[in-house]
């Protein structure tokens, strides 16, 4: 009877890890600047979590944030779109996995600037990272991460 407990148990774990996973989107395509390697690193961390992208370097930025909405002042050096939704910046992948289990009714979420230790940005994390959501150039809270 514990052997069957034990299996049961892993089993759940197995899947519920496969059931977040599989939460991601297949598909990605990343702008930015044909200059940014940590963008061209960020790229790789996605495809690392198993989402294929595409990256497009020379793309108007700014014309691809305004059409995706994100909120002057709070934009990065990327932009990503990713299923329904777009992705500003270094999101670290817990808050893009938070958005893609939850699905939000927003544009998408982002992190501005290029804070240090986030996908992409080598180094620790030495301060809090504030994850916002937007819609049409206007922002909201949506998770801090901790140091």
């Amino acid at each position: 009877m514990k052997r069957l407990t034990a299996s049961l148990l892993s089993s759940a774990l197995l899947f519920g890890a496969t059931s977040a996973q599989a939460a991601l989107p297949d598909e990605a395509t990343l702008y930015k600047n044909p200059q940014c390697g940590c963008c061209d690193e960020y790229a790789r961390h996605l495809e690392e979590q198993g989402v294929d992208v595409t990256i497009v370097d020379d793309a108007q930025l700014g014309e691809i944030k305004q059409q995706a909405g994100v909120p002057y002042g709070l934009g990065s050096c990327h932009t990503i779109e990713m299923g329904d939704y777009w992705i500003e910046g270094h999101v670290p992948m817990e808050a893009v996995t938070k958005l893609f289990d939850e699905q939000p009714d927003v544009g998408g979420i982002g992190l501005a600037g290029m804070p240090i230790g986030t996908p992409g940005m080598p180094g620790p994390q030495s301060e809090p990272y504030e994850v916002y959501t937007f819609t049409d150039q206007e922002d909201a809270p949506f998770m801090t991460l901790e140091p």
